[in-house]
Parts: structure tokens; C-alpha cells; sequence
């Protein structure tokens, strides 16, 4: 009879906990018994992990082993337990050597079991090893592949490995001549990872002609953090200025770059040879993508969806009208709380959220209402109709609306000098931080997050002149208190873009047109 004990991390979310793996042999009739709540991947490991040890020339015999996984009451999900569960059983079934013990119960594995004994990486690797340093434990193994992953995360002291035949000979185990032949080559092979690359620059604001407009209102949008709804016909560049936004978006900083890092390892679209994330990502889903794609959720533990991995980046909903009611619904939540709560029978999982919406949209189902309209084709009942699929709720949570004209043959033919991301980045870098030293002992640090009952009390800085321009606003119906508010935080970034130190009446009214310039009734 024998006992052993490793250690696996499983996730909820991007919340890690640490399992217990206990395995126990006895004598009895040959089987393999794993409790402790296991989702249908976890229970195919033990198949893998009977195949990888027989590959490794571990003979069964007549025993019986029993897997528990503790804490028993959360459910254990992905392959990832594969490692931990395999050594849990050569422990127990005594393949190792007597110092493995120790060894073994104050260690982390993290990996996924092939036939033929090798070890392969998993999703959620990063949040995996911080969970794990969390709870006290700095030893870590994991695949080969993940490494340089794994030690992205402070403090964690990490082994990789290719074969389980590696941790079987470093533990004292016994291997076939044949399996300590390929452990040996594949120890002496070069592990260490991928080159750290650079990721290419992302498209720059110099590209784009003209809009002046509509550029002063992505730069205000990028220095406040807030939402921005561009209306015009097509090939005025509304997509273009969308996906610039990130390059004059400030970098991540540390906490943010783990958090996003470990979404997108999460996600498994994560590359761990540039390192953290630190560009604010931008996620751009087409109009056919569906709820779940959109906010998270799958079969079993609900998966992120792109307003998750848009965390502290830029959401772009090119064609906006496009999308299903039900999609641009499902954001309301996220725009308010910076949070997304996903509930499916495989359990609850909580993902950050906390992303600039950005909509693009046509004025009309043929796109040449702009302007004067004189080439529309569509009645006015189908505009009214077409635009409206963007509910009065989602609009209201949107604070910057703008209108694009069409580029003219004059701007192209004598254009003015566009300056590049680099220079606007720079304006928005400060303007963030006077947000930052203006909000010195709250909550907040950008003015999107700042709420109206702050804005509006005696720490706001509205003085009476101001409060009656909004007011006067509110009482003929063009914003609604939620509107005033997010005036109010427009009109603060205005005045940290300038270096102001108050609001004024030109802020204000800046703000007021940025806010229901491309307004639709």
C-alpha cells in the first residue's frame, strides 16, 4: 500500500486554486478510480496517464489506485492536472525514489500528458503560476513550451520539461533503456524557448487624411477613456481612425499588462515569445460574431469573449447596426462596471472588462445619407429604422458622437501634414496624467471612470454658471442625467488636454457638441 501527493493549480475564471492530487495503491483487482468533481477532460486523464507511464515502461500489476483531488467541492477542469496526477501515481505505486516524497508535495505541475510520455503546454499558463506563487508555492514545472511564460510571473522558480521521463530519472525512477535514451536527447536539446521578439507597430495616425474633427475627438476619446460612436458614409475612414486608437493610447502598466496577459493565456491567444502584453490590445469582432463570442461563455466553465480581451484596450464594433440587439444589449453591464459575470452549469466565472467601446456606423442602410443626402436612396422611415437598432440605452453610455464628412478632392490633392501617432500619444500622456494627479486620493485615475455624484458635488469643480448650461440642457431634453455627467467628464479631459486647472464655458460646450454632434433622431 502506498500514498502520495502532488500539487496542480485549476481555474475558475482567471481565479487559480490549488488542487491536492492524492493518489493510493493497493492490492486488489487492476483499477483506476478518480473522484474529487472532474470535468470530462480531467477524467480522460486516465488514459493518457496509464498510456505515457506504460510508454515509460511502468508496469501495472495487480493494484488498485484511487485519485482524489481535494478541495473535492470545485470542479477540476482541463488537462492540465495530466502531470501532477502522473507522478501522484508513480509515488504512490513506489517507481520513485524515497527523496521524491518531499519533492513532490511542495511542487506545482502544470502540463498536458501525450501517449508517448511527452509534455505539452496548456491554456492559462501565467495565471496558473501566479495562483500557485499566491499560495506560497515557488516551485513550478511546466512544458517546455511554456516556460518562458512561467517566468513572466515574479518569484516563481521554473523547471521545463519535455518528457515526464525527465521528472521520472531526476526523481529516482527507473526508465527502459530505450525511454532514458530519448530523455537523454531530449534534455540535451536546446530548451531554451523562443526568442523574445518584438511585435510590429501598430498602424499609425499619419495615415489618415483630413477628419480633423473627427481625429481631435479620437484624441479626446483616448486622453478621458471613453466611448466614441463615429457616423458617416463609407470610405470616410471611420475604421482607420478605430484602429489607430491603440497607438496613441498610453502603455500598459504592470498590473494591467498581467491582468491582460493572462486573459489571452487564458484564451490561448497569447504569444509568449513578446512577453506581457503592454499595448492596449484592440479586439474588432465582425457583425456575425455571436453572444457568447462577443461577452464569453461556451459549453462547461464559460470562456472570455472579446469585450475580456479588449481589457484595457479598445473594443471597435465596425458596422455597429449590423450587430444583433442581443449583443449590443449584453454590453450595457460590462460599460458600467468594467466586469463581465458569466453563468453557465459548469459554474460562474468573473472576467475584467474594463474596455473603450468604439461603434462605427453607416447613416443609413445605403451609406449616403451624410451631408446632404441628395444620392440617398432610402426612404425616411428606413433611416429612422436602420440607425435605431442602436438602442437610446447603449447611445447614453456612449460619450463622444461625431459625424464624418466624406474626403474631399482637395484634401487629397493638397493635404495637410497628419501628425503621427508619436506626437498625439504624447498629448494624451499627459492629459492622463493631470487626470491622475486631479484624482490623487480616489478610486479613479481616468475621467470615463469618475462618477456624476462626484463630478456634480462640491469636489467637482462645476461652479453655478456651469451647472445652469447643463441644466438648461436637461430640461429641454437633448442629454439625460446620465448624459450630464459624461458631459462633465468630456469637458475635464478637454481641460487636462489644454493644461487647465477649471472647467470653463468653452469646455463645456465642447463637450455638448462632441457629445450630440453625431446624435440620430
Amino acid at each position: 500500500m502506498g500514498l502520495a501527493r502532488t500539487l496542480a493549480v485549476t481555474l475558475t475564471g482567471l481565479a487559480g486554486h490549488i488542487v491536492d492530487v492524492e493518489a493510493h495503491a493497493t492490492q486488489g483487482l487492476p483499477g483506476f478510480t478518480l473522484v474529487g468533481l472532474p470535468d470530462a477532460a480531467v477524467r480522460e486523464s486516465r488514459e493518457r496517464v496509464r498510456a505515457a507511464l506504460s510508454t515509460c515502461g511502468v508496469t501495472w500489476g495487480e493494484q488498485r489506485l484511487t485519485v482524489n483531488l481535494s478541495p473535492a467541492d470545485l470542479r477540476k477542469t482541463g488537462t492540465g492536472l495530466d502531470l501532477a496526477l502522473a507522478l501522484a501515481v508513480l509515488g504512490a505505486r513506489g517507481q520513485l525514489g524515497r527523496s521524491a516524497a518531499g519533492l513532490l508535495g511542495r511542487t506545482v505541475y502544470i502540463g498536458e500528458l501525450g501517449l508517448d510520455g511527452s509534455v505539452h503546454s496548456v491554456r492559462g499558463v501565467l495565471p496558473s503560476v501566479q495562483a500557485a506563487v499566491a499560495a506560497g508555492v515557488e516551485e513550478i514545472v511546466v512544458a517546455r513550451e511554456a516556460c518562458a511564460e512561467a517566468e513572466l510571473v515574479p518569484g516563481a522558480q521554473v523547471t521545463a520539461i519535455g518528457h515526464i521521463g525527465q521528472l521520472v530519472d531526476r526523481y529516482g525512477g527507473r526508465l527502459s533503456p530505450a525511454v532514458a535514451a530519448a530523455v537523454e536527447q531530449i534534455a540535451q536539446a536546446d530548451d531554451t524557448g523562443p526568442a523574445r521578439v518584438e511585435g510590429g507597430d501598430p498602424p499609425d495616425l499619419a495615415d489618415v487624411v483630413g477628419q480633423a474633427e473627427a481625429r481631435q475627438a479620437l484624441e479626446v476619446a483616448a486622453a478621458g477613456g471613453h466611448h466614441l460612436i463615429m457616423v458617416g458614409p463609407p470610405g470616410t475612414g471611420k475604421t482607420m481612425l478605430a484602429e489607430r486608437l491603440p497607438s496613441i493610447l498610453p502603455p500598459l502598466e504592470q498590473p494591467d499588462a498581467v491582468t491582460v496577459t493572462s486573459i489571452h493565456s487564458l484564451a490561448g491567444t497569447f504569444n509568449p515569445a513578446h512577453g506581457l502584453i503592454t499595448r492596449p490590445p484592440l479586439r474588432a469582432p465582425h457583425h456575425t460574431a455571436t453572444r457568447a463570442a462577443v461577452v464569453g461563455g461556451g459549453s462547461g466553465l464559460p470562456r472570455p469573449g472579446d469585450v475580456s480581451l479588449a481589457h484595457r484596450g479598445v473594443l471597435f464594433l465596425d458596422e455597429a447596426p449590423e450587430f444583433s440587439a442581443g449583443v449590443l444589449d449584453c454590453l450595457r453591464q460590462p460599460l458600467e462596471s468594467g466586469t463581465v459575470t458569466i453563468d453557465r452549469v459548469g459554474g460562474r466565472a468573473s472576467y475584467p472588462a474594463a474596455f473603450q467601446l468604439v461603434l462605427a456606423a453607416n447613416p443609413c442602410p445605403c451609406g449616403k445619407a451624410g451631408g446632404r443626402g441628395l444620392e440617398c436612396t432610402c426612404t425616411s422611415l428606413q433611416r429612422r429604422r436602420y440607425f435605431s437598432r442602436l438602442s437610446g440605452p447603449l447611445l447614453d453610455r456612449v460619450d463622444i458622437q461625431v459625424e464624418l464628412a466624406p474626403v474631399s478632392a482637395s484634401d487629397l490633392a493638397h493635404p495637410a501634414r497628419s501628425e503621427p501617432s508619436a506626437v498625439v500619444a504624447q498629448r494624451v500622456l499627459r492629459a492622463r496624467r493631470a487626470a491622475k494627479h486631479r484624482l490623487a486620493g480616489t478610486p479613479w485615475r481616468l475621467n470615463a471612470e469618475v462618477p456624476g455624484s462626484y463630478l456634480r458635488g462640491p469636489d467637482g469643480g462645476l461652479s453655478a454658471p456651469l451647472s445652469r448650461r447643463l441644466m438648461s440642457a436637461l430640461e429641454r431634453g437633448d442629454l439625460s442625467l446620465r448624459g450630464v455627467d459624461r458631459v462633465l467628464r468630456v469637458a475635464w479631459t478637454l481641460a487636462d488636454l489644454e493644461g487647465a486647472e477649471a472647467l470653463t464655458l468653452t469646455h463645456i460646450g465642447t463637450a455638448l457638441a462632441l457629445r450630440t454632434s453625431g446624435a440620430r433622431s
